[in-house]
């Protein structure tokens, strides 16, 4: 039987990226969008505030792009600060790039296990699927799933009891799915 995991966004990441007005290297996004049209034309920043001095920083979403190019959907959700649309344009490769930022994931997911059935079987199949993009070792997961030390994890991966597609020991967004033999 194979057992569904799920690496699950608990908030917004932290930005980072350097504050212009101090030395902080962390942004936090405040959940707002700030647009603003100039005839026919319309610029959309994120707006998130710096961790250190509390500044607010503008990250261009779009600028200078003619408002008849823009669906009236995607502008009401700017309109009413969507938080989805917050996450996805954070995670965005164009945005990250655009505004040189990446981001850092520490504290702002969890790992649902769907209980603690597979604990007690001699082989478990387990399948992970990520919410979001978010950058995780497959180590970390299946230690923290299995309530194993990341050493130990790492012991049974080079005794051939952890078998994967994947590279245990690098970091991951995309899903995978790998065999616990006991």
């Amino acid at each position: 039987m194979l057992s569904q995991w799920a690496v699950v966004p608990t908030c917004l990441p932290i930005v980072r990226r350097r504050c212009h007005a101090c030395a902080s290297a962390h942004l936090r996004p405040s959940g707002k969008f700030r647009v603003n049209a100039n005839q026919k034309l319309i610029d959309i920043w994120l707006l998130a505030l710096c961790t250190g001095c509390g500044d607010t920083v503008k990250l261009t979403v779009l600028e200078r792009t003619t408002v008849r190019t823009i669906r009236p959907e995607l502008l009401d959700r700017l309109h009413d600060n969507d938080r989805r649309l917050i996450a996805e344009l954070l995670q965005d490769p164009a945005v990250q790039g655009r505004n040189r930022f990446v981001l850092d994931w520490d504290g702002a997911w969890r790992l649902d296990t769907n209980g603690s059935a597979h604990l007690d079987r001699e082989m478990v199949d387990v399948s992970v699927r990520f919410a979001a993009r978010i950058p995780v070792r497959p180590a970390r997961l299946i230690a923290e799933g299995f309530g194993l030390s990341r050493a130990e994890v790492d012991r049974l991966s080079e005794e051939g009891k952890i078998v994967s597609t994947v590279r245990l020991s690098g970091k991951l967004s995309g899903d995978f799915t790998f065999t616990l033999k006991r």
